[in-house]
């Protein structure tokens, strides 16, 4: 019924807005009584089948909802409903920020893509604490975190920090997002000596808290073998505990939409369908790697439930879902979860 009948009608109005029209629709529905839990019997798949532990927590599922979708932690009880085994929140900066000039968020109906420039847009770190602090559900968060777009990279450093320590008790994981292409200059932090300086920095302030959490570093799909195998070493060297595989890319190759399309769009990251072979031959270098015990989320280009099984099958031991949660509606993680357990 999504795709007949709801998806063209939302694909009518600009996608921003649709974004913010579904998330007051979604709050206002689930304000009713029962609600929430029609939604959880009808979407949430409960098998302990699916259950995966990964540097020590249980998540009930594999599937995960992606960074940027509730950047602000304002629906995370609602989308808990549909499903998801964790849902990650950010990328959140010290403070807020308005993000790139509108419009900022493209579809690219042919391609079931999306392309963004948002830009960190977010209320700021001290604001989506307190909404965390005021969460009912019981699911898994991850804290995504970034630079201002006003810091410069030498100080980058403190503004991780900073969001580390004001999301610390509200979260169950943290990503290091030095990847995305809407910040200018964030993704000079991937190379090698300012990566390993951020990196060491940030794990030697989790490590010194009574109960460290996982930190995980989110990569660009764009790097070159070389960058990749730097990071890696870096990764290694500082004893992080997992990566994210991938952010956005900038490529643009082998797309169907029109190129007049393209050129109104304009510049950002590019997600969905046309990332899921490298996002997918990223993982299986990574996985071999290094090695089988090493904590790897797979995300870009998940549009159906053998995406997803690719994903696994490349080497992910979680997944995460953002352009195929639009694309294909609330019933995916379901049809997701079912996929997995035939296969258990």
């Amino acid at each position: 019924m999504y795709k007949l009948f709801i998806r063209p009608l939302l694909f009518l109005i600009n996608p921003e807005n649709v974004h913010h029209i579904t998330f007051g629709f979604l709050r206002f529905a689930c304000a009713i009584p029962g609600i929430k839990a029609l939604l959880q019997f009808i979407f949430d798949v409960k098998d302990p089948r699916l259950e995966k532990k990964l540097f020590g927590l249980a998540f009930p599922n594999r599937v995960g909802l992606a960074a940027g979708f509730d950047k602000n932690a304002r629906c995370l009880d609602e989308l808990a409903c549909f499903g998801f085994g964790f849902i990650e929140i950010g990328t959140i900066t010290p403070q807020a920020q308005t993000g790139n000039e509108k419009p900022r968020l493209f579809r690219l109906s042919a391609d079931e893509a999306l392309i963004n420039r948002m830009g960190f847009n977010n209320d700021g770190a001290l604001a989506v604490a307190d909404r965390l602090k005021r969460r009912k559900s019981s699911v898994l968060v991850g804290g995504n975190i970034g630079r201002n777009k006003i810091t410069d990279n030498d100080k980058a450093a403190g503004d991780y920090a900073y969001c580390m320590e004001v999301l610390y008790p509200w979260v169950d994981y943290f990503v290091v997002n030095v990847s995305s292409p809407n910040t200018p200059g964030l993704r000079e932090l991937q190379e090698k000596e300012p990566l390993r300086k951020l990196l060491s920095d940030l794990k030697a302030l989790s490590d010194a808290k009574e109960k460290p959490k996982p930190l995980l570093l989110k990569i660009s799909p764009d790097l070159s073998k070389e960058q990749l195998d730097d990071a890696l070493q870096i990764l290694k060297d500082t004893k992080m505990d997992g990566i994210i595989v991938s952010n956005t890319t900038t490529s643009r190759d082998r797309l169907k939409t029109a190129s007049a399309t393209m050129e109104e769009c304009g510049a950002g990251g590019l997600s969905g369908k046309p990332l899921a072979k490298r996002s997918n031959e990223m993982i299986l270098y990574i996985r071999r790697a290094m090695g089988p015990l090493f904590p790897i989320i797979g995300v870009g280009g998940i549009m159906s439930a053998q995406d997803a099984l690719d994903k696994i099958a490349a080497g992910a031991d979680l997944i995460q879902v953002y352009t195929g949660f639009v694309y294909e509606g609330p019933g995916f993680v379901k049809r997701i979860n079912r996929a997995i357990t035939s296969k258990l």
